[in-house]
């Protein structure tokens, strides 16, 4: 099996001068054929929801990387952004939300903004999105990238993502950007009834990283799929720490 590369995301240079309206759909327009091509190859990988290919031929990746990496973003690899992380790869995101299965008015909660690319891409499908970032930081660089590519509408918080976002929950989907021993808790309470999670889980005794896909039915049972190999950043903060104990 091939073990794909993924892990968080920040986005592009602080201070950057946001483009009007207009210069974006310009962008949008000249990066076309390479998003188009770049739909093609996930399609021909094995992405067959219509409205995931969609989103990848709408969203400007390239808003969201460094502006000197922008002729690479629409390989379908990881790349660096500082901050030790990545934004990732393209046919990680694209399985992941597939996985999702995500409908047009659904409430979403992300755990890892990173780049905020994840968060476009469910935006554009139709999803109401909700997304917590660690690091203060690569939220406001989000924020940004957001912004300036027409999702301004995601909601984002910098916090710990392990305890998810009660105050917004129940949650429909969650997908979370970031590997973990094992699934937090708090994240299956805000799955709603019918609900998917999506994230990767680390075999702590091989070291081994799985997409796990949970659903939860409607009387709240859970049962877990352990589907793709993937390579993902770890996730901080209170999942790291339960961890190391």
């Amino acid at each position: 099996m091939v073990v794909l590369t993924l892990a968080l995301a920040p986005v592009a240079c602080r201070g950057q001068s946001v483009p009007t309206n207009a210069a974006v759909e310009n962008m949008k327009d000249h990066q076309q054929p390479s998003r188009e091509a770049l739909a093609s190859s996930l399609a021909a990988e094995g992405i067959r929801n219509a409205e995931v290919l969609r989103a990848v031929r709408t969203v400007p990746r390239h808003q969201f990387v460094p502006p000197d990496l922008a002729s690479e973003a629409y390989d379908d690899r990881p790349l660096p952004i500082g901050a030790s992380q990545t934004i990732s790869q393209p046919f990680v995101v694209a399985y992941m939300t597939e996985a999702l299965h995500v409908s047009r008015g659904d409430r979403v909660l992300e755990i890892g903004t990173g780049s905020g690319y994840q968060a476009a891409i469910l935006a554009e499908i139709g999803a109401e999105v909700f997304s917590v970032e660690i690091i203060a930081e690569l939220s406001e660089n989000a924020r940004a990238a957001l912004d300036r590519s027409g999702y301004g509408r995601v909601k984002l918080r910098v916090g710990d993502g392990y305890a998810g976002w009660p105050s917004e929950a129940p949650f429909k989907g969650i997908i979370v950007t970031a590997a973990a021993g094992h699934i937090p808790a708090p994240l299956i309470e805000q799955l709603a009834p019918l609900g998917r999670l999506v994230m990767p889980v680390e075999d702590v005794a091989t070291g081994h990283q799985w997409i796990v896909v949970v659903e939860k039915d409607a009387d709240g049972e859970v049962s877990e799929q352990r589907t793709l190999p993937v390579r993902f950043v770890p996730m901080t903060g209170e999942a790291q720490r339960g961890e190391l104990h």
